[in-house]
């Protein structure tokens, strides 16, 4: 029998939240604070949660790190959420943290744009493959932010690997988003907008149906809201969300998006929810950049 992932694709139609990795004083991975902040996203009714994503700082973690976070959220989530574990790095690194990924119950995993300074379509197409073929029962999810890549590359991918089911499409540009999902098959897989909920608006006009989120961390209320508008289709409510959650996200994306889990552990930290700290080549922000994001953060519980 053909798996259909039918579940696993209902799972990546949602918010999809990427939560943080806190540290301790001593700079290792906080575990009481990271299933802490798990509960808080499962308790505000987040139910797709992808630990070893980009919010996460995955390329700061170490292969023992980004075991135990996958490894903490299947055991907080239970069967309250579905787990998307981002996997990356070399294809045996990879292979080996999906193969982890499976035996902890996940069911799906995240695979993370390639990082190598040479990236050839057709060699794309053989990193996924190789990943996607070692683990046949997970739904398997790239992460796509090169624009380069067409549509039809990921046709042939999904043509050989079945269990590549969605996409998480982080190219910021609608119209490219469009024209791709189009060419690769529209409603062949779930579309996430993979550059959250600033783009979530015009990628959705375009067939996406979930967007992932590292603001859920935050205000789980705020991202549920904007789906909510979303899915019934009225625009002008999620973009009441989208001019609410306006400036936390300008102050991610600046400088080439250099402060995108900054802001995120700052506003958490003004919470007394976790530090602040992050790991290089990310930075604390300047004291006030921090005032600003606290009061930001204020506004949305007030």
């Amino acid at each position: 029998m053909t798996a259909t992932f039918e579940t696993q694709r209902a799972a990546l139609a949602d918010v999809v939240a990427i939560p943080v990795t806190p540290f301790a004083e001593d700079g290792t991975v906080d575990a009481g604070t990271y299933r802490a902040l798990l509960r808080r996203l499962l308790d505000g009714g987040i139910t797709t949660l992808t630990p070893g994503g980009n919010t996460g700082e995955f390329y700061a973690l170490t292969p023992a790190e980004r075991t135990l976070v996958a490894e903490l959220t299947a055991e907080e989530a239970g069967d309250r959420a579905a787990i998307l574990v981002g996997v990356g790095h070399d294809v045996p690194t990879a292979v080996a943290s999906a193969r982890h990924a499976r035996d902890l119950g996940a069911t799906m995993v995240m695979v993370h744009q390639p990082v190598h300074p040479y990236v050839a379509q057709s060699g794309w197409v053989d990193y996924h493959r190789a990943i996607a073929e070692a683990v046949p029962a997970l739904g398997v999810v790239p992460y796509i932010r090169n624009a380069r890549l067409p549509g039809a590359r990921l046709a042939e991918l999904a043509d050989a690997c079945p269990n590549v089911i969605g996409v998480k499409y982080a190219v910021p540009d609608a119209a490219r988003f469009a024209a791709f999902a189009r060419d690769a098959g529209l409603d062949r897989f779930v579309w996430i907008a993979g550059l959250a909920e600033p783009y979530a608006p015009s990628y959705f006009s375009a067939g996406a149906t979930g967007f992932t989120s590292g603001l859920v961390n935050v205000a789980p209320a705020v991202s549920l809201n904007m789906i909510e508008a979303l899915r019934a289709g009225d625009y002008a409510a999620a973009m009441k969300v989208w001019e609410q959650i306006r400036r936390f996200e300008e102050l991610r994306a600046a400088d080439g998006s250099a402060n995108n889990v900054t802001v995120v552990k700052e506003a958490l930290a003004s919470l007394g929810l976790c530090r602040r700290e992050v790991r290089p080549p990310s930075r604390p922000l300047p004291e006030d950049e921090r005032a600003e994001v606290a009061l930001i953060v204020a506004g949305w519980s007030a």
